[in-house]
């Protein structure tokens, strides 16, 4: 195994990784925003007006993208890990 096979493997596994949080994050990052904006206008500064949807929203959205985060996991596994190992 060369030091540039080994160097591709971790690119591909990074770029899984991010490809696999985006949804969460994307969601996440949302909802923050429109929640700290109502806060804003409000004036309502409780704790867990910013916690509870977003944990909420994570659940929701890891449900519904499950199967696109577990096909990239296979297709990382299938493409970068199996060949390696094969060889």
């Amino acid at each position: 195994m060369t030091e540039l096979a080994i160097f591709e493997v971790l690119r591909s596994a990074l770029w899984a990784a991010v490809l696999m949080s985006l949804p969460i994050l994307s969601v996440t990052l949302v909802l923050g925003f429109v929640v700290g904006l109502l806060q804003a206008l409000t004036s309502i500064q409780e704790m867990t007006l910013t916690f509870v949807p977003k944990i909420f929203a994570v659940v929701v959205v890891l449900f519904l993208t499950l199967g696109y985060m577990t096909r990239i996991a296979l297709d990382l596994f299938n493409n970068s890990i199996l060949p390696l190992v094969g060889s």
